[in-house]
């Protein structure tokens, strides 16, 4: 039997068992964060009466995305288009994975089946619009978030996954980012960001207590993130070698070192340390060393990770405060600022004795590449909010959400 012809993206599988049996298990770990790890870390800091609606949200972005993906995602971020448009998006050759087999892969990747990078890649396009969920949490329609996550993973994240990682025109300008700290945390971020100021505060903010119900759901969850992590960092090498080995290490040294920075900073300006302050710190150094992770060395790392930290800390707290804007569980805060910042020092700290990839790192092209990917998040997230606003509405009522959303969306409460 002839075999099917290869399509643009692909090329023929070349097997290499290590890196197939580590990317396996990478996709595991990251799976893991978004369910229950982001479900848990978001879910424990909204109060008692979201923490049902919160966890369900991720839930479902899982689930839309998972079939989105496989419908026309992955075409649209990993396959290629017609040259007109293939800077900007992929085309729909492989939509409903036509054309991918057992014996293909992606051309970037001829090691691994293709079945299994898109698995992997999934993993990735799953938590982004998650983390989104921080943003609007305790305020958003749940049908309103579930169009929300399907028209945003075509809109915004397909297109931006594509040009940073899929051949666009951000990576074949030389834009760095090893594990998604512009795809996945500046990209949701600045969703985030926008999210907030369209749907507005939630009813009593900057009056009534809105403090976590539960923190240690909140510290599960980080636990559960922080070794996801090293799937979603290390698993970005793509390879069991010597660049996933300071990939990981990168990753947990630049998360010590953000939790103490953000530490730091908190003892100063409230003059206790808290607990959620360490979780925060911690995520914060996660998201800042992303797209460093395997193109720094354990220096750079450190450095990324204790500017990662303040960084945060100054966009989840003095900046959300001076603008009075409310991301719920600070999305842009976090992600955003950290991974503008981790995006930013990757140009300066990347070493090509760590991976040559990181030849011509330039802070320039690390800035115009964020301001391309803040513009078209931006623009489409605000463009998916008003689909959103005209077709099932975006904002529970007031007394909905006095009541909570866990019984008037769901028709479940905690007992």
């Amino acid at each position: 039997m002839t075999p099917s012809p290869l399509l643009a993206h692909q090329a023929a599988l070349q097997i290499d068992s290590a890196a197939t049996g580590w990317i396996l298990t990478s996709t595991a770990l990251v799976l893991l964060m978004t369910l229950p790890g982001l479900a848990l870390f978001y879910g424990g800091m909204v109060r008692r009466k979201n923490l049902l609606a919160t966890v369900a949200q991720s839930t479902a972005a899982l689930a839309i995305v998972t079939v989105l993906w496989f419908v026309a995602g992955y075409s649209l971020s990993f396959g290629q288009g017609p040259d007109a448009i293939n800077g900007l998006v992929g085309g729909l050759d492989a939509a409903f994975l036509n054309g991918v087999g057992i014996a293909t892969a992606h051309s970037v990747s001829p090691a691994l089946p293709e079945f299994l990078w898109v698995a992997y890649q999934l993993t990735f396009a799953i938590i982004t619009p998650a983390l989104i969920a921080g943003a609007f949490a305790e305020r958003m329609k749940f049908s309103a978030s579930l169009l929300f996550f399907g028209l945003w993973h075509l809109i915004v994240y397909a297109p931006i996954c594509h040009q940073v990682w899929g051949g666009g025109y951000l990576g074949n300008m030389g834009v760095l980012d090893f594990a998604g700290g512009a795809v996945v945390h500046v990209n949701a971020g600045v969703a985030g960001l926008v999210c907030a100021l369209v749907l507005g505060p939630r009813h009593g903010f900057g009056r009534d207590n809105m403090a976590p119900h539960n923190l240690s759901l909140t510290a599960i969850g980080t636990g559960l993130l922080f070794v996801g992590w090293l799937g979603f960092n290390a698993g970005s090498a793509w390879a069991a070698d010597g660049i996933a080995a300071v990939a990981a290490l990168n990753t947990i040294l630049a998360a010590a070192a953000a939790a103490l920075g953000w530490m730091a900073v908190e003892w100063i300006d409230h003059k206790k340390p808290t607990l959620l302050g360490l979780l925060s710190g911690i995520v914060g150094g996660l998201v800042g060393v992303t797209p460093a992770a395997g193109l720094v060395d354990p220096k750079g790392a450190f450095l990324i990770g204790a500017i990662s930290g303040p960084a945060c800390y100054f966009g989840a707290v003095w900046l959300k405060r001076a603008l009075k804007y409310d991301d719920s569980l600070d999305a842009f805060g976090v992600h955003g600022m950290g991974g503008i910042v981790g995006a930013l020092l990757t140009g300066v700290l990347a070493s090509a004795a760590i991976n040559p990839a990181a030849e011509g790192a330039s802070i320039l092209n690390q800035a115009l590449g964020l301001l391309a990917v803040i513009a078209w998040s931006a623009i489409g997230t605000a463009v998916v909010l008003m689909i959103c606003k005209f077709t099932t509405g975006l904002k529970v009522t007031r007394e909905q959400e006095i009541e909570g959303l866990d019984v008037t969306q769901h028709g479940e409460g905690l007992h």
